[in-house]
């Protein structure tokens, strides 16, 4: 009988599988499926973890296995058998490395997080634009401190003002761009295949090597790329100096994407007015960590894709692709090897 294992029981409510979807894939699966549901929580923080025992023994002569990427013990304890991985995370760089070689197609769940992740993007941006960090640390001390604002203390914008510049147009640049055009805000992007292009509206779409010009041409710069060898410290301080003067950074991408002790002396110098982190170089956030106590940084831990219908789009995901593969038919989300996403 072929064998699929389900290791999607997170430790975290937000991200554990319910039990009307393990149900729905043994209906999909059908009759000549073994469904293991892996009971012991499974780590669904970043790339996914080391797996747990008994995920690396149900992953003995797996055929399928849905987790949140694949721990080496479990690649290793379906070699030769395992030819679908899904991993419910967006990133994968821990899983191609240990499933490199063995003829497996690696999915992922880019693109599921992407509307919540959006709406998150654009409140953050609202967040420095609009001055709701200074509303907020004067409520804190308690004072009034309407004439900062009538005084024109702080450059409160509109956002439709703002120029909003995308590095990454995947799944989640996109549904940000689409936002943005929405609420009247110009929008361009760079991304590593531009001949994609992009959604109407855009003001222009560039490859990775003009993201020095959408730098100098964004108020509002958003990082929503893979983690890969090209991008790892992408945003350094040359690209942070091209920025124009009062910009806004959000990060939602990874904390390797930013260097963040440039970007500390952007923000200190008063260069920019602000960056919304939800990703970090070191998470959690060290103790101490200047960027806890910083008043122009909006710390998120990790936590901008929280939805509570994250499984109501990951089901759809996990059964479509189970459907097609069991037709013999392309899979969706395809991870590219060589790109890294």
């Amino acid at each position: 009988m072929r064998r699929l294992v389900i290791d999607l029981r997170s430790r975290r409510p937000a991200w554990r599988i319910p039990d009307r979807s393990i149900a729905a894939i043994r209906e999909t699966a059908g009759p000549g499926w073994e469904v293991a549901d892996v009971a012991a929580p499974a780590d669904s923080d970043g790339d996914g973890g080391a797996g747990a025992p008994e995920a690396v023994a149900a992953a003995a002569g797996a055929e399928v296995y849905l987790g949140y990427g694949v721990p080496a013990g479990v690649a290793q304890a379906a070699r030769g058998t395992l030819r679908w991985a899904h991993s419910g995370t967006a990133g994968v760089a821990s899983a191609l490395a240990h499933l490199r070689g063995a003829g497996v197609i690696l999915t992922n769940s880019a693109g599921v997080h992407a509307e919540p992740m959006a709406d998150w993007v654009l409140a953050a941006v609202a967040y420095f634009a609009r001055g709701l960090d200074v509303m907020v640390a004067a409520q804190r001390e308690g004072r009034w401190a309407k004439d900062e604002f009538t005084e024109l203390r702080w450059p409160v914008r509109e956002l439709r003002d703002l120029r909003l510049g995308i590095v990454g147009l995947g799944g989640i640049g996109t549904a940000v761009a689409r936002r943005g055009l929405a609420l009247g805000l110009r929008v361009a992007s760079v991304r590593r295949r531009p001949e994609r292009g992009g959604i109407s509206g855009l003001a222009w779409i560039g490859g990775t090597d003009q993201v020095g010009r959408l730098c100098a041409d964004s108020d509002a710069l958003v990082v929503a790329a893979p983690h890969t060898t090209e991008t790892a410290g992408l945003l350094d301080a040359t690209l942070l100096a091209r920025l124009p003067a009062q910009a806004i950074v959000v990060n939602v991408a990874r904390g390797s994407l930013v260097d963040e002790a440039a970007l500390r002396d952007a923000l200190d110098t008063g260069h920019l007015r602000g960056a919304a982190l939800d990703v970090f170089a070191a998470e959690p956030l060290p103790s101490g960590h200047p960027f806890w106590s910083h008043p122009r940084v909006l710390v998120s831990p990790h936590v901008c894709a929280v939805t509570t219908r994250f499984w109501e789009r990951e089901t759809a995901l996990i059964l479509d692709n189970l459907r097609r593969y069991l037709a013999g038919e392309p899979l969706v989300n395809v991870v590219d090897s060589d790109a890294g996403y």
